[in-house]
């Protein structure tokens, strides 16, 4: 048994970024994992046979197809029910992992068996280069859920035994924003925690989900979001606490008419309307 499943789904691959993909974990210096990638498009005859190129030479490498195409979702689950290893290493199909990932990783989840779900930062190139920093701690990790998905998706790697103990898995519904919803409901059962270096290069391009589903992945975005605030009130006012969101002063005229509100030290004109910004002494 591999200690290390890497799960890779591919769809339509650029046959290029494909390879440095492959290459960047059979490069890895943790040595000891099983490589597994699912083909979501079933008719694409040229990346199945580069797969298959690079399995003959490495049998960490083992090959799925789906028989159509089942989508992002299904095809992750998927991926969780043929994973053999004690670990999960997520891995999109057009990204690259620094050679050092999963040694960094397998490392720390064995010496903090309270911790599920260890990530890093992400470094973006292509048509854009930043740097997608992530908090590092448990707690601060939790806080800012309440507001977006701080846990890189891509970097992460997961204790197979939590989702299987809790009954956890993707969610198709919540597809674009899966990842998000994982890491929502994983909130109550395990620890975070994020590298704060780079453990994955992420390729910025036109074609990322991100572009091509801007609108839906807001609306689940939304939706995640207000089920986590709803459930941990608590962690969102600690947010609202930590950076001063939360509003000091209302006023309304009767009871009922709104008049004046004071929030981020901003005084505001009908609780809308923003007059002028004061200092607290």
């Amino acid at each position: 048994m591999p200690r290390v499943s890497v799960l890779t789904p591919i769809y339509n691959t650029n046959p290029q970024y494909l390879r440095e993909c492959i290459e960047s974990i059979l490069n890895q210096t943790f040595t000891d994992f099983e490589f597994l990638i699912l083909n979501d498009s079933p008719n694409n005859k040229e990346i199945e046979n580069i797969v298959k190129e690079y399995a003959k030479h490495d049998k960490r490498i083992k090959y799925y197809k789906n028989e159509k195409n089942m989508g992002i979702t299904p095809s992750r689950n998927k991926l969780l029910d043929l994973a053999k290893g004690e670990y999960l290493a997520i891995f999109d199909h057009d990204d690259i992992s620094v050679p050092e990932r999963l040694e960094k990783q397998v490392k720390y989840l064995d010496e903090n068996p309270q911790v599920g779900v260890v990530s890093g930062w992400v470094e973006y190139f292509g048509e854009f280069s930043s740097i997608l920093k992530a908090p590092e701690t448990d707690a601060v990790t939790k806080i800012f859920l309440t507001t977006k998905c701080v846990v890189p998706h891509t970097a992460a790697m997961i204790r197979k035994s939590v989702l299987i103990n809790n009954n956890i898995e993707y969610e198709e519904y919540y597809t674009p924003c899966e990842d998000y919803r994982l890491w929502a409901r994983l909130m109550d059962v395990t620890h975070f925690y994020n590298f704060q270096e780079v453990l994955v290069k992420y390729r910025f391009l036109p074609t990322n989900t991100s572009h091509k589903q801007s609108s839906q992945m807001a609306e689940k975005d939304l939706l995640i979001r207000n089920e986590i605030c709803d459930s941990h009130m608590f962690l969102k006012q600690e947010y609202e606490h930590k950076y001063n969101l939360r509003t000091k002063f209302r006023l309304r005229l009767f009871g009922k008419i709104p008049l004046i509100k004071i929030k981020q030290d901003i005084v505001y004109l009908f609780e809308f309307i923003p007059l002028f910004k004061i200092r607290w002494k």
